[in-house]
């Protein structure tokens, strides 16, 4: 099948492209990687009036590492995030998790932004953010706002972005001390969306017990989100607590059904998925510590 007739519009600056979506308005669509886009525009799943292509936008690639936190430009290819190390080592749990996300071919050109504005409730770029309690920014003609992550999903393909707004970067958390990260998934081929994925960010004090932490769940809900687990801070950070953490998160979860899993399927996932990288991330902050 091929796409319906649209426009296609490739602006030179970031201004150009903000007056296209004021003047498209819902009528227009950003591509970037354009791997999830291409597909919907042949299936007509979309059906845009304009194509709004962002790749000549090169202010919009940049990448910035601080002192609390980096900056992705929206156009950061998965692929080049994963190349620098200034990067991976600063935001761990995003370096564990992407060399889940696609192919080596996909990720040359899959965009960091890309994915967190698609908003696939499997997808494991939106789940790190989401874990790490990161920021989306937004601009529009009207200015720039910042959204935090846990805030930016509503459902399935569905974000706080505005007809007129653009993500325009992603803020990410940099490595805290006495802290271990793990990520865990699992999808019917390696690179495939996740039927289930779980990410966890723990910190572990000085005396075993769990001092800070956040359990991501992906492919559960309809968006990324972070289990409560604000009861077992405190708890010693074992792999029986871990396996406890688990399986609260399942019962709590209210998940989806589709074509690759049932409810009860997602909920034992979480289960043993869950306590996987739990224990890893403890681990891993024992040793940091």
């Amino acid at each position: 099948m091929k796409p319906v007739a649209f426009e296609y519009c490739r602006p030179d600056t970031l201004e150009e492209a903000l007056e296209l979506l004021a003047e498209f308005g819902g009528d227009g669509t950003i591509i970037s990687g354009g791997l999830s886009l291409g597909a919907m525009l042949n299936m007509r799943l979309v059906r845009p009036k304009a194509l709004i292509d962002i790749n000549g936008i090169e202010a919009l690639a940049d990448i910035k590492v601080g002192d609390a936190t980096a900056q992705t430009g929206t156009l950061v290819r998965q692929a080049a995030a994963m190349r620098l190390p200034e990067l991976m080592s600063g935001v761990p749990l995003l370096a564990k998790a992407l060399p889940n996300v696609g192919h080596y071919q996909t990720r040359s050109r899959g965009t960091l932004g890309g994915s967190v504005a698609h908003a696939d409730p499997s997808a494991e770029i939106p789940l790190t953010l989401v874990t790490l309690a990161g920021a989306v920014k937004l601009r529009s003609p009207r200015g720039e706002r910042e959204v935090p992550a846990r805030e930016f999903f509503h459902g399935v393909l569905t974000t706080d972005r505005r007809a007129d707004e653009m993500v325009v970067g992603l803020t990410w958390p940099l490595r805290s001390a006495r802290t271990g990260y793990a990520f865990e998934e699992l999808a019917q081929r390696h690179g495939d969306f996740a039927i289930t994925a779980a990410a966890v960010e723990a910190t572990v004090g000085a005396d075993g017990n769990i001092a800070a932490l956040s359990l991501g769940l992906g492919g559960v809900e309809d968006r990324p989100y972070v289990a409560d687990t604000a009861s077992f801070v405190g708890r010693p950070a074992t792999e029986e607590t871990a396996a406890e953490i688990a399986a609260a998160a399942a019962d709590a979860a209210d998940p989806m059904v589709d074509l690759q899993a049932n409810a009860d399927y997602r909920r034992q996932l979480v289960r043993v998925l869950g306590a996987r990288a739990l224990t890893a991330a403890f681990a891993e902050a024992r040793e940091k510590g």
